[in-house]
C-alpha cells in the first residue's frame, strides 16, 4: 500500500506540473508576441516572451537534424527515468528520492509536448501578431520541430557599462548591460533544475548507492 501511494503522489507531482507549464505556455503563446514583455514584480520579475529551438534556458539552439535528434533524446530519457521511477517505488525507495526523479520526469515531459505538438497546433509567433492555437492553415513547423516557449525572467540585478566601467567587459553582453539573472525560462525548466538540486544535496546518501 506504501508503495502504490508513493508512485500515486508521484504522478500527482508529474501531473501537477504539467498543467502548469502548459497552461502558462499555451497563455502566453496565444496572448503575448515575441519579444512583449510584461512586469510582475517592477523590474525584478517579468514575463518576457521568447521561443526557444534547443535546450533548457536556450542552450544548443538549432534545427533539422540536431532539432530532432534532441527531441528523441529527451523521450529516450524520460522513457528511462519513468521505468526507474517503477523500479524504485516497488522497492519501497523513500518519497524523497521519488520526489526528485518526479520533479525532473515532468520537466522533461513539459518540454517535449512542446517540441511534438507546439509546431503542428500553433500559428507562427511573431514580434508583430499573436499566434493562433490550432489555426486554419496548419501549424509552422512539422513533429518534433516545435519550438518550447520560455517567459520567466529574473533581471534582479541591470548594470549599464557606461555607469558601471569598473567591471570587466566580459561581464556585460552585447546590449552593454550586466544582468543578473539573464536566462529566460518555463515551468519545466525550474522543475528539472530544483528536481536536480534537491536530490543532490538531500538524497546524497541514495546517490551513492547507485
Amino acid at each position: 500500500m506504501k508503495k502504490r501511494k508513493g508512485l500515486l503522489a508521484s504522478f500527482l507531482i508529474i501531473f501537477a506540473v504539467l498543467f502548469l507549464d502548459q497552461i502558462m505556455k499555451i497563455w502566453v503563446k496565444t496572448h503575448l508576441t515575441l519579444g512583449q514583455e510584461i512586469p510582475v514584480l517592477g523590474n525584478w520579475f517579468k514575463l518576457l516572451f521568447i521561443e526557444n529551438p534547443g535546450m533548457a534556458f536556450g542552450l544548443m539552439g538549432g534545427g533539422g537534424t540536431v532539432k530532432t535528434l534532441l527531441s528523441i533524446f529527451r523521450i529516450v530519457a524520460v522513457v528511462v527515468l519513468l521505468y526507474f521511477l517503477f523500479r524504485l517505488s516497488k522497492k519501497g525507495t523513500r518519497f524523497g528520492v521519488l520526489f526528485g526523479i518526479s520533479l525532473i520526469i515532468a520537466g522533461a515531459m513539459g518540454n517535449i509536448l512542446d517540441c511534438l505538438f507546439y509546431g503542428q497546433i500553433f500559428s507562427e509567433s511573431s514580434y508583430d501578431t499573436v499566434a493562433t492555437l490550432f489555426p486554419d492553415g496548419g501549424g509552422y513547423a512539422g513533429w518534433l520541430h516545435g519550438k518550447v516557449v520560455d517567459m520567466l525572467y529574473f533581471p534582479i540585478i541591470d548594470i549599464a557599462r557606461e555607469n558601471n566601467s569598473w567591471l570587466p567587459d566580459f561581464f556585460f553582453g552585447q546590449d552593454g548591460h550586466f544582468i543578473f539573472f539573464r536566462p529566460i525560462f518555463n515551468i519545466a525548466d525550474s522543475a528539472i533544475t530544483i528536481g536536480v538540486i534537491y536530490t543532490i544535496l538531500f538524497q546524497w546518501k541514495w546517490l551513492k548507492t547507485i
